[in-house]
């Protein structure tokens, strides 16, 4: 069940100080390999899912920017939890029309 709606902001800090963008493109990946929902926006991305399997994509995220070389990284995460259920479009689509 959908019951979280997760964004997530990781800041990868690079030993020489290098553009980010791509160590950014390459925890995008992590999300979209693992096959949950989400959308991407300029200062985070939200994902939808159940909290445990959001969380562990997270970690997953993080330690890809340690295997790229990363010194390290901080990760701003906001979490909506609903155990009800909830998803992006619940509260977005009076947005869309």
């Amino acid at each position: 069940m959908v019951n979280s709606l997760i964004s997530v902001q990781i800041l990868p800090k690079t030993e020489n100080y290098e553009d980010v963008i791509p160590f950014v493109d390459a925890a995008i990946k992590v999300i979209d390999e693992s096959g949950v929902k989400y959308e991407v926006h300029p200062l985070e991305t939200t994902m939808e899912g159940d909290i445990s399997a959001l969380m562990a994509i997270i970690k997953k995220m993080n330690d890809k920017m340690i295997e790229l070389g990363c010194v390290n990284v901080i990760t701003q995460v906001k979490i909506l939890y609903q155990p009800t259920g909830i998803t992006m479009d619940t509260l977005t689509e009076k947005y869309r029309s």
